[in-house]
Parts: C-alpha cells; sequence; structure tokens
C-alpha cells in the first residue's frame, strides 16, 4: 500500500509543478478558468462559476483573462474585478473599488485601502444578484470614463 501513496503523491506533486510551470500556455484565459471551476469541484467552483455568470450577465463585452499565476481576471477598458478563491472564502476584488458607490453595502473586504475593495463569499451565502450586476456595470463606466476622458 505505501506505493499507491507516494504514486498520489507524485501525481498531486506533477500536477502542481505543471500548474506552476505555465504549461498553460496556448490554452485560451476562457478556458483556463473552466478548469479552475471545474478542479475546485466543490462549492467555491460553484461560486466563482455563478460570479462568472453575473459578470458576464453585467457586461457582455467583458474579457476574460488569467493572471498572476492562476487568477481569473475580467477587464473592459481596464482591470475590472478577480475572482480569487481560497480554502474558505471566494474574493471578488475590484481593482478600482473605493472610486465605486455600494449602496447595497456589498464590499465587505479590504476596506481600508485607498483603491481596491473586494467581497468574500463564503459557502452557502445568497449572492445579491442585482447589486452585484449593479457594482459591476459601475466598475466598467469607471474604466470606460477614464480610457476616454
Amino acid at each position: 500500500m505505501p506505493n499507491v501513496s507516494r504514486k498520489k503523491q507524485k501525481e498531486r506533486k506533477e500536477r502542481n509543478i505543471m500548474r506552476k510551470s505555465g504549461s498553460q500556455k496556448g490554452k485560451s484565459p476562457s478556458r483556463m478558468i473552466d478548469e479552475r471551476i471545474k478542479e475546485l469541484g466543490d462549492w467555491r467552483g460553484k461560486m466563482l462559476s455563478q460570479l462568472r455568470t453575473l459578470i458576464k450577465q453585467a457586461d457582455p463585452e467583458v474579457v476574460e483573462e488569467w493572471k498572476w499565476r492562476g487568477v481569473p481576471v475580467w477587464s473592459h477598458d481596464g482591470l475590472i474585478c478577480t475572482g480569487e478563491t481560497y480554502k474558505n472564502v471566494v474574493k471578488m476584488t475590484f481593482s478600482k473599488g473605493a472610486a465605486l458607490e455600494d449602496p447595497s453595502g456589498l464590499f465587505n473586504s479590504s476596506l481600508d485601502g485607498n483603491t481596491r475593495r473586494a467581497i468574500d463569499f463564503h459557502e452557502g451565502e445568497k449572492i445579491d444578484e442585482e447589486a452585484l450586476k449593479a457594482l459591476i456595470r459601475a466598475a466598467v463606466t469607471l474604466n470606460a470614463s477614464r480610457a476616454h476622458g
């Protein structure tokens, strides 16, 4: 039996090396996000998938990117937000969140900085979809005003 666990350890190590070595080259960012969602295989994958859907509904022209060694990023005239996954939270960080109105009080993390704001989503939490889409649209409008102004 020890060989089985060594084999599994080796496979895990190889998967991690592949992820870190940039073996994702040649794959589209959208496909890499699809793979991340599938790879998570738990509530975090479902949450990231749901957030992604809401982002695309709020801004059909959004561009999906894959940055910083595996972070899904959504942009339109500049970075809108990221979708980071951690053990106990899925974090949606808005790069210019401090400049956005948040009438529904969605921002609940990274509140001290001068630029970013984030929303931490925990297992079982319900997303206020309309408020989140309004926040995404506000971020797109802010980016457009800075890009064209």
